[in-house]
């Protein structure tokens, strides 16, 4: 019976590793120096109309800085709407976007009365507008003058039926988890741009900013609570492309606060089980890649919990059967309470990057194995409480 705890021990610290290290390792070496492909816009060409839609909920410290940052753009105005939507906003938020309205021709406001959650505010913003291309960005989250371009350019590819950005991170502080938040973001980046090279299966955009062929748009279920994930994969379903572009750059105020960020990461784990009920299907696909991105970028490390627990509590049977085990054993308690000493020299001022990373991962598995279990529950609502910004 030995035998089942080494398999079952080992097994479970190799997927872990395997989906953090190896799988990330291996699509970088099968990428190269490989490029998405030459055929795009070029800014003088007949470019197609663009939406772009906000869901704002109390957003009166950022609104405006967005609203000028989209129309502060190389892409031609004459193509392009902006649709915001308020899902009943009780700050200033409908002021200023009333104020702005005015200056801006190309602004649609749509003042929401009842709470319904950012999904449930974009699937009606679609219905308003009218553009070939939708761009769908939070309130947050900043352009720059060429960012619209970067985005619609790949659309002239008839297969490509998906555009993600790059986020550059803002506000960095040592005091909290930001530059652990920056460093996993970047890491994400480059997974993802690898899967657009090779197979065109990017496993989910940024949720910030993104854009979608107004075709391909698959209205979010009203108790989704990862809307971005899910109309991805619907492009996906569809056969189309869903890729990365490096060009297309976005700015926003990456969290620094453990606190609010683990409560947002259990809400996007909840979430994230809901996409798996909803696109288990895709687990065994014929496309390339398709399935292979899925699991290893995605599934596996949703499931990462279980095998961390799996890993504890068979490494823990192992420790009293072999001297190398026990002692294997200690350094694995030790890591598991690393958490604890960076809490106290937190409070010290004292921020050590290395314990923080450890802190970091625990705590977004943590937040993964909370966000299963909310998942099994009837969720009704997808209504959500943004981030602070500009977090110390």
């Amino acid at each position: 019976m030995v035998w089942i705890g080494y398999i079952l021990f080992w097994l479970s610290v190799g997927v872990i590793f395997y989906t953090y290290a190896v799988f990330p390792w291996l699509i970088s070496v099968w990428a190269g120096k490989k490029k998405p492909s030459a055929r795009y816009f070029q800014l003088h060409d007949n470019l197609p109309q663009v939406s772009i839609l906000i869901a704002a909920y109390n957003e009166e410290a950022v609104i405006e800085q967005k609203i000028r940052s989209v129309f502060n753009t190389s892409y031609p105005l004459k193509k392009l709407e902006v649709l915001v939507g308020s899902d009943c906003s009780t700050d200033a938020t409908h002021a200023i976007l009333e104020k702005l309205s005015n200056e801006f021709k190309g602004l649609r406001f749509f003042p929401f009365e009842k709470r319904r959650g950012k999904g449930n505010v974009m699937n009606d913003l679609f219905t308003h507008s009218r553009g070939d291309i939708l761009v769908l960005t939070d309130a947050n989250v900043m352009l720059d003058e060429n960012t619209l371009f970067e985005l619609i350019k790949y659309f002239k590819q008839e297969d490509v039926g998906l555009v993600d950005t790059r986020m550059i991170n803002t506000h960095m502080h040592p005091s909290g988890i930001s530059y652990q938040e920056k460093a996993y973001i970047s890491r994400e980046v480059s997974i993802k741009q690898h899967e657009s090279v090779l197979w065109g299966t990017m496993m989910g955009p940024f949720g910030g900013c993104f854009a979608i062929r107004r075709v391909l748009y698959a209205p979010v279920p009203r108790n989704f609570l990862v809307d971005d994930f899910y109309i991805n994969m619907k492009v996906l379903e569809k056969g189309y492309q869903c890729i990365n572009n490096l060009d297309a750059l976005v700015f926003e105020d990456v969290s620094n606060n453990l606190t609010d960020e683990f409560r947002r990461k259990i809400r996007i784990a909840t979430g994230n089980f809901q996409n798996l009920r909803a696109f288990s299907h895709m687990l065994w696909h014929p496309r390339p890649g398709l399935s292979f991105s899925f699991i290893s970028h995605k599934v596996l490390r949703w499931l990462g919990p279980f095998f961390l627990i799996l890993a504890f509590a068979t490494h823990a049977w192992l420790a009293f059967l072999s001297p190398f085990y026990f002692s294997l054993f200690l350094l694995h308690c030790a890591l598991i309470v690393v958490p604890l000493p960076d809490i106290l020299l937190k409070r010290l001022g004292l921020h050590l990057k290395l314990l923080r990373f450890v802190t970091h991962f625990y705590s977004m598995n943590l937040a993964m194995l909370i966000g299963f279990f909310k998942s099994l529950k009837n969720i009704e609502s997808n209504v959500w409480k943004p981030t602070q910004r500009n977090q110390a």
